[in-house]
């Protein structure tokens, strides 16, 4: 199951789109496994209104119940609510991985480079049976949070705002110690791959580490003799 978050926060509110991902995915994790938050960078352009990067967030939950979609749906609802800010246009849709179609992958990849619209939106949605809603404002969120569902089906955009324990890694470490903690390879954009070593990372900043073709990658590359995080969005 995913479910996609966007357009929930303001330029001066207290937390961003992702924190309240992670919220969500903490709440949920008390009755259903998560797999991991991903972060999906969307279309900037000035006929777009977002805050500072317009991005979404998407919970990946490990579940094929047949009741688990409307209590996925009530408990992102329930924590999105509780925590609305006050000019933000937030929107919310959960799908299982057997509602992403071709068409919903190919509208995440128009939100990349193109300003869609809440009708064409809301018309796959209805289409595709994918439960979306719009809790506040405009309800322009729910452009972005069907995008993202088609987006992180693939498991090759974006990266990880949440996964394992990486987070909780906030300086140098091992490689290793990155595989440990949920990392599946470390390697740099050339191709080269790395099983031993210290990566070091910006002080009190956690690891970027991205789904590619289902597996968690963290970049690096090579500046003098040391190995540090090569930033992908």
């Amino acid at each position: 199951m995913y479910i996609c978050i966007d357009d929930t926060d303001t330029l001066t509110g207290p937390r961003g789109t992702g924190k309240l991902a992670r919220a969500i995915a903490d709440t949920i994790a008390r009755d259903y496994p998560v797999f991991g938050v991903t972060r999906h960078q969307l279309y900037v352009h000035p006929d777009i209104p977002y805050t500072s990067h317009n991005s979404d967030a998407v919970i990946h939950v490990e579940t094929d119940a047949d009741d688990a979609m409307d209590h996925l749906f009530e408990i992102a609802e329930q924590v999105m609510l509780d925590d609305f800010l006050e000019g933000s246009d937030p929107g919310l849709a959960v799908a299982s991985e057997r509602q992403i179609t071709p068409s919903l992958i190919v509208y995440g990849q128009d939100a990349k480079c193109s300003v869609l619209t809440q009708e064409r939106a809301r018309t796959l949605a209805k289409n595709l049976h994918i439960r979306l809603k719009g809790l506040g404002g405009t309800e322009d969120g729910v452009i972005g949070a069907m995008a993202g569902l088609g987006l992180a089906y693939l498991k090759c955009d974006g990266r990880y705002l949440q996964k394992g324990i990486v987070r909780s890694i906030l300086d140098s470490c091992t490689v290793e110690r990155l595989f440990e903690a949920g990392v599946d390879e470390v390697c740099s954009l050339d191709g080269t791959q790395y099983t031993t070593g210290t990566v070091y990372f910006r002080p009190g900043k956690s690891p970027r580490f991205c789904p590619v073709c289902g597996r968690t990658v963290v970049f690096v590359k090579q500046e003098k003799d040391r190995l540090v995080d090569d930033k992908r969005d």
